[in-house]
């Protein structure tokens, strides 16, 4: 069925709750559709953080808007995926209108966090809503001394913390010693430092220069963006192998002629991808997946770690189930990627501190990610530009990176690029990816 206001048909969303569990009714309701409707080419796109169903829906018609018009006689399905997920309010995401924050007073300072991000911090850690309350006001307030940023990092802890009946903790990090909870094994004070620093060096060239160090309290509100993304990042996994990957074998059986093509952005991308995992070893349905600002590790796919040769990434081999080619566009205008996510994984992973090394030196490290380089490490891998992409055709099989700057290239901090999807030339990328005309 189309989903009123979605602009194309037929369109299905399908739920899921964080462990993986799907919404029965909207399933059903896929599965007969799928065969009634004739579809030949479904495209399955999952959402990165965001705050609510709408919200989703809204990138969900955006990015579909050009696909009838790019291929005006394909059998064309589109299902929206849905999982909880949560985005700070005030990242700007370019061609979406921004979240309007409660008037202030005159005079009055913005609170830290803003009453929508906490509501949304609240919906995604149930029963931390105390927890929220004070990391809220200790971000208001900064209390002086170590003692209080030792006592914020306790708090922020608790958020990141899986629960007993959770099965989220099965699913494995993308690479060894990526994990929420790790990213606070060090010393709180000294993490807020280094991300006080890669804030202050975003702030444009413009800016002011600085008088001395910047003020750890400046990196605390950045600390708890990662350990909520390092949160949406693990439950990704879960979802896409314990939900996403079993439906698409539900899928296979019930239209055997059905060719899949998984979208993730951002998480999204790492839920589409470990979908593949969760697949029943006959499925052959996937003939592409495309991955556009992947936030999980560049080397998750590889077999052999340039720094543990004897270690693999949690995917490799996964790339195998695909009947198509994995295509991973990325950016570096994207600073989520390009500045957050090494800074937040050499945290989580090293048991050094973050003093002394710049952005500079961890970017194109182990501490990488997909959406800012690419997959590394991956043998054969394509690299073109998207230009090059365009013209075609693209690789039949195998990996293939495609540098989607050209495009993908607006938005102001700490985000950057992240979001700036919304192109048709990257709707184009999917369809090539799936061989789709």
């Amino acid at each position: 069925m189309a989903q009123p206001g979605i602009g194309v048909t037929p369109y299905w969303e399908l739920t899921f709750d964080a462990d993986g569990d799907v919404d029965r009714p909207e399933r059903d309701r896929l599965l007969a559709g799928i065969t009634d409707r004739g579809v030949r080419d479904l495209i399955v796109f999952a959402h990165g953080w965001n705050n609510d169903r709408s919200d989703a829906t809204a990138l969900y018609r955006g990015f579909f808007a050009p696909v009838p018009g790019l291929v005006p006689r394909a059998r064309v399905g589109y299902v929206g995926v849905i999982w909880p997920s949560m985005r700070f309010c005030d990242e700007p995401i370019p061609d979406f209108p921004r979240s309007a924050a409660a008037p202030e007073a005159a005079g009055a300072r913005a609170p830290a966090l803003d009453e929508d991000t906490r509501r949304a911090l609240v919906a995604a850690f149930p029963g931390r809503s105390a927890a929220v309350g004070e990391i809220a006001r200790m971000l208001d307030e900064r209390p002086r001394g170590e003692a209080g940023l030792a006592e914020f990092g306790r708090l922020v802890r608790t958020l990141a913390e899986v629960p007993d009946t959770g099965s989220a903790a099965d699913v494995p990090a993308d690479t060894p010693r990526e994990d929420a909870a790790a990213l606070l094994d060090g010393d709180t004070v000294a993490v807020c430092a280094g991300l006080a620093r890669a804030l202050a060096g975003l702030a444009g060239p413009d800016a002011p220069e600085p008088f001395g160090l910047p003020n750890p309290w400046d990196g605390a509100k950045e600390l708890l963006r990662q350990v909520t993304y390092y949160t949406m990042k693990r439950r990704a996994g879960t979802v896409g192998e314990r939900g996403l990957g079993p439906f698409i074998g539900r899928l296979a059986h019930a239209s055997e002629r059905l060719r899949v093509h998984l979208v993730g952005h951002s998480f999204g991308g790492r839920l589409v991808s470990f979908a593949l995992r969760g697949m029943p070893a006959d499925v052959r349905a996937v003939k592409s997946v495309t991955l556009l600002q992947g936030a999980f590790s560049h080397y998750a796919f590889a077999g052999r770690l340039p720094h543990a040769p004897d270690t693999a990434g949690a995917l490799h081999g996964a790339q195998d189930r695909i009947d198509g080619p994995l295509v991973c566009c990325y950016s570096h205008f994207d600073a989520a990627l390009g500045t957050f996510y090494p800074l937040a994984s050499r945290t989580a992973g090293d048991d050094r501190s973050l003093d002394g090394n710049t952005v500079g030196d961890l970017l194109g490290s182990r501490w990488g990610a997909m959406g800012h380089d690419g997959a590394q490490a991956m043998s054969g891998a394509a690299g073109l530009d998207l230009a090059a992409a365009l013209r075609g055709p693209l690789p039949a099989r195998g990996c293939v990176n495609v540098d989607a700057a050209a495009v993908v290239r607006r938005g102001g901090p700490p985000s950057g690029a992240h979001s700036d999807i919304l192109h048709p030339e990257l709707a184009r990328v999917v369809l090539a990816a799936g061989r789709i005309s």
